[in-house]
């Protein structure tokens, strides 16, 4: 155990007694309920836990993203009734794994449990880059020592080798073993492996840079190290201060320190930690000027966020919602219904998908709306409810989310355009049909009665284009599934309003969109109208300059097709080309859409708000995707990558003597013609450390607009490449120069130490 962790568990009560382990039971519904032993092991890295049977299960630490306590997850409140609050809690993991529910025997066991990981937690995230090694390095060691004797034979070695992705023949690897044997003993123990690690791991593409700026081949002096940050980071400021930090922060050696020197130790370091990143670190705050219109900014939107699967029979659940607003999401959806006892319902209309109560959704929405961004949520909802059931989704929403809740402008007078993000802090507003227009209920127009209709011309047209979609597919569905069954769709008509309901809707006023010159003329800046991908398609192609100008001065929503029924995703990227501000995506389906949309909105502070580029906000700018050259400011680039190598790259094929052939696409994403990707080799047998050193140029017109992908293959001639890993970030946040690029999971979740390394030039294009 390293000395933090040590110190760490020295002294504290509630690590002793996770390391003695609990007995405590697993819930999963209000019928499976089942005691478990559960013990923190040694490592203070990870939980085991068993049940009867004789093997364990086991969880990393590192894989838990929040602990909540209390009654806060779906299973955990169907058992409220059952265990009280203070002995329940429950890990939430990253990614898209299931929650674990746990009730201790007693609160105080459930606190020591809490604190405890919370505690392991926050030291997991204080980890220097040295420990985060020497961590991995004892993660592979107790992975290789099948016997658990402390010691490493070589046939323990040879499967180790395997495990890592490295291809390696017998006689080299024995080579390596016997030089790292000191003690000649035939076994590798603690230091001895450590030595075949590093010997294993050196880092030969990192060395030929470190020599190539150093004076005396075997350190950077402090000149040396300015001339590398200069000359190839291409960083500015205060170089020399920076280096100091650098040194102070990265080099392990005290010696080095005192000569202001940095050792290849030290260097290795520096590249593999934020700073040495590819994504720059001053973009990962709030950086933006919040104080714009909503309509000048990109805002992270969810479809169906009640959907934890398919669009047919999947699972409803207030778990998307937190699952999303933990992710930074600013617009989550709500599918409202007429449900029993006069309470309305939340679930995927005229589908067999479980449903939830509106209730439950509000008061989830309260509760994490404001956990990881203090900028506004709106509240999409689709409302089919009745009159009577609306007042009751307006009681609910005044009650529960009291002064979050926007009821009226923000000053209480006429407004002649929406606010900013920034004047919306900690607010939630309502997006929905309403009675009449904002102006009217200033001026004592809107009649005093409960009630209004919404006439043919102003109701949302995305309800009626999304239920048909969805009834076609269903009526199939059913067809196929029941075939005596005769299905006749719902009749559209006329909808209700209820006046109370009405009244919560400001600034997002859900109407039906006519045409660009009809939005030009009539339409007001509160008015946001909702486009299934293929209509936004249709207008972005055939009218893209309108469609920029129209986003300019109001909000617009896409979501999929009503066809995409196992939950899929478009590429957003064409709708953010036209300035749409409400791209909203299934948040439960991992792949290229929502690696965009993650990528897009890792800047700025995970807010869920990036500003739009200027000349998509001025309205006179007349900025066309489709072609970009015309525009005032263009000034195109060129972006050089040099793929130099990969390490550690994650196993895909579970076959113990499956090796990684790897290969790197780098894809461009953004105006149709900055539309590109190129690969480059792929590397036989070696996902441990592939070196490639190819070159791939891109010509990109629209910087501001650009995304860029990385993505690792498993090549295969025979079928589908498989999956490594990926990255996603906007042009403008990448740094220049040597970068590591810390790839993810294909549902956005790191997997250290999996990396790739690049050499990154952006020039203008002469």
């Amino acid at each position: 155990l390293s000395s933090r962790w040590q110190k760490c568990i020295q002294g504290d009560d509630n690590l002793q007694s996770m390391l003695v382990g609990t007995v405590m039971r697993k819930i999963k519904s209000r019928t499976w309920k089942k005691q478990r032993y559960f013990k923190l092991q040694d490592d203070c890295m990870t939980i085991w836990y068993k049940s009867k049977k004789p093997s364990w299960k086991q969880f990393s630490v590192g894989d838990v993203e929040a602990i909540r306590e209390g009654h806060q997850s779906e299973v955990l409140l169907s058992i409220a009734d059952e265990f009280p609050a203070d002995r329940c809690f429950t890990l939430v993991f990253r990614g898209r794994r299931g929650n674990l529910d746990l009730v201790a025997e007693s609160a105080e066991e459930a606190q020591s449990w809490i604190r405890g990981m919370k505690k392991l937690i926050e030291n997991l995230e204080n980890m220097g880059e040295r420990e985060k090694l020497d961590q991995w390095i004892g993660d592979w060691f107790k992975k290789a020592d099948k016997n658990n004797d402390g010691r490493m034979n070589f046939k323990e070695v040879q499967d180790l080798l395997k495990m890592m992705n490295v291809d390696m023949n017998e006689h080299h690897a024995h080579r390596l073993f016997t030089m790292a044997d000191k003690s000649q003993s035939g076994t590798l123990e603690d230091d001895e492996f450590v030595l075949f690690y590093k010997m294993l791991t050196q880092r030969e593409d990192v060395l030929r840079v470190f020599q190539e700026y150093s004076v005396d081949g075997q350190k950077l002096s402090q000149s040396d190290l300015e001339d590398f940050l200069r000359e190839e980071q291409l960083e500015g400021g205060d170089i020399e201060q920076h280096t100091k930090q650098l040194i102070e922060c990265y080099e392990p050696s005290e010696t080095a320190k005192l000569l202001n020197a940095m050792t290849f130790d030290g260097f290795l370091m520096y590249l593999g930690s934020t700073e040495g990143s590819i994504f720059n670190p001053q973009r990962r705050g709030v950086f933006q000027d919040m104080s714009q219109p909503l309509c000048h900014y990109f805002i992270s939107s969810s479809h169906n966020t009640y959907l934890m699967e398919d669009q047919l029979r999947g699972q409803s659940s207030i778990e998307g919602y937190i699952r999303a607003l933990s992710r930074g999401c600013r617009c989550v959806e709500v599918d409202c219904w007429d449900g029993a006892n006069g309470e309305p319902i939340v679930y995927h209309g005229h589908t067999f998908t479980s449903k939830i109560l509106f209730k439950d959704v509000v008061n989830t929405v309260g509760n994490y709306a404001f956990k990881v961004s203090e900028y506004p949520v709106i509240l999409s909802i689709e409302n089919h409810c009745s009159v009577e059931q609306q007042r009751v989704m307006a009681q609910h929403l005044n009650h529960i989310l009291g002064n979050k809740l926007l009821k009226s402008t923000l000053d209480g007078k006429a407004p002649i355009g929406l606010p900013s993000p920034e004047d919306l802090k900690g607010k939630i507003l309502l997006k929905a049909k309403k009675i009449g227009g904002l102006e009217e209920s200033f001026n004592g127009m809107v009649e005093d009665s409960m009630t209004g209709e919404v006439s043919d011309e102003d109701e949302a047209a995305e309800i009626d284009e999304d239920n048909l979609h969805r009834e076609s597919v269903l009526y199939v569905f059913i067809s196929l599934t029941f075939s005596s069954l005769i299905f006749l769709p719902p009749q559209r008509s006329k909808q209700r309003l209820s006046k109370e309901l009405s009244d919560y809707v400001v600034y997002c006023k859900s109407v039906h969109f006519s045409s660009f010159k009809h939005s030009r003329i009539h339409s007001k800046f509160y008015e946001v109208a909702s486009f299934t991908e293929s209509k936004a398609r249709k207008h972005l192609r055939e009218a893209g300059p309108e469609f920029v100008h129209h986003n300019s001065r109001q909000l617009t929503r896409v979501y999929p097709s009503g066809f995409r029924t196992d939950s899929s995703n478009f590429n957003p990227q064409e709708m953010w080309n036209t300035g749409c501000q409400i791209v909203a995506l299934n948040f439960q389906t991992a792949g290229e859409g929502m690696d965009l949309n993650d990528g897009l909105f890792s800047q700025n502070g995970n807010c869920g708000y990036v500003l739009k580029p200027s000349f998509m906000t001025e309205a006179e700018k007349g900025f066309d995707p489709e072609t970009p050259q015309k525009h005032d400011h263009y000034q195109p680039v060129v972006l050089t990558i040099q793929v130099i190598s990969g390490q550690q790259l994650p196993k895909v094929n579970i076959k113990e003597d499956s090796i990684v052939d790897p290969l790197v696409r780098v894809e461009i994403h953004g105006v149709p013609m900055d539309q590109a990707k190129q690969e480059t080799r792929y590397i036989e047998n070696n996902g441990f450390n592939p070196v490639w050193y190819d070159t791939l140029r891109f010509t990109i017109h629209t910087p501001e607009l650009a995304m860029v992908r990385f993505v690792v293959e498993d090549y295969d001639k025979t079928s589908k490449n498989d999956f490594v890993g990926q990255f996603t970030l906007p042009l403008s946040c990448m740094q220049q120069g040597y970068r590591h690029i810390h790839l993810l999971s294909k549902d956005g979740t790191s997997i250290p130490p999996s990396s790739l390394f690049v050499h990154i030039r952006i020039t203008e294009l002469e």
